[in-house]
């Protein structure tokens, strides 16, 4: 038999729906709205100055007809697999470091963290001048060695490598995150394994690695999903370098449109281009393709966490 619900009880319930309200006011008319409305849009030849006019999938028949958004996807799929297994290494080689006793252990994870909560128009804007050919200090760096620093912005062979270097220094939310789980791997286990003789190579891959599986999984799938969504960066360098981020309605995608990520041209195909329904296609196959490979980093994370154990 179900209990009734006292007066207070029901009062309780009415006053926490009513403190909830404004957040769920707010997710349906900013998330869910948007979300179904972009749908019906991407099947639309939409802009802002005319009523949407259905098209079916021709929209999404132009995105993949269109050689720029191969060019975009390519560089993107480069963040995503380089630099997501680049970053979450620094990361946890950080963390390592900063969970071992030693003096000064906490300013030192201070000094670590710090790039990740300085703003990122900031921190790009002070990147661009350190990749300087001329004045910056990377290139002074170099020159020390005898070596010629290229043009890092403006080589198209380098541009993806500088954002490589950039994304690598804002690590720090990441190696926090490892840094805890580090600590949750029983003491125990490395001293066992010590007094059976195994080096320390030995401990990390049999003991470390799969102590923390789930944990660098489950950021692998955060930086993927971080990477697939790289914009701020790169609208910064080419807004610096040409004023505008585009010029005379053209998208710019930095030299030979080598730092054109997937999300800045959708940015210019809504914005510069006025194609709103283009741009919701290729928000709309952004999502899908993330989602698959969120899905199957999932069940790979399910599935090292059962199969992880000290050997």
């Amino acid at each position: 038999m179900k209990k009734r619900l006292t007066i207070q009880q029901k009062r309780n319930e009415r006053n926490g729906f009513l403190f909830a309200l404004p957040w769920i006011i707010g997710f349906i008319g900013f998330s869910v709205y948007p979300l179904i409305a972009s749908l019906y849009y991407s099947f639309t030849e939409f802009n802002p100055v005319m009523a949407p006019k259905w098209v079916g999938v021709e929209n999404y028949r132009n995105v993949f007809d269109d050689p720029l958004v191969v060019k975009a996807l390519s560089n993107t799929l480069f963040m995503v697999l380089v630099s997501t297994p680049v970053n979450l290494i620094a990361a946890l080689l950080l963390a390592m470091v900063v969970t071992r006793n030693f003096k000064g252990r906490g300013l030192t994870r201070t000094i670590f963290f710090l790039p990740s909560v300085i703003p990122m128009v900031a921190a790009t804007m002070v990147w661009i001048w350190m990749f300087d050919p001329t004045y910056g200090y990377i290139n002074h760096f170099l020159s020390l060695f005898g070596m010629e620093g290229p043009s890092w912005l403006m080589d198209p062979r380098f541009t993806k490598w500088a954002l490589l270097l950039m994304g690598t220094w804002s690590t720090g939310t990441t190696m926090l995150v490892c840094m805890n789980a580090l600590q949750d791997v029983p003491q125990s286990y490395y001293e066992s394994a010590e007094i059976d003789g195994a080096n320390a190579i030995q401990r990390f891959f049999h003991i470390t690695v799969p102590g923390i599986a789930h944990v660098l999984v489950y950021q692998a799938v955060l930086n993927m999903i971080n990477a697939f969504q790289y914009f701020q960066q790169v609208y910064v360098i080419i807004s610096a370098s040409s004023g505008g981020g585009s010029n005379a309605g053209v998208a710019s995608g930095g030299p030979a449109n080598s730092i054109l990520m997937y999300p800045l041209y959708l940015f210019h195909t809504a914005f510069t281009y006025f194609d709103m329904g283009k741009a919701s296609a290729m928000a709309w196959l952004l999502f899908i393709v993330v989602s698959i490979l969120t899905f199957v980093m999932t069940k790979a994370t399910k599935r090292i966490t059962e199969n992880a154990g000290v050997e």
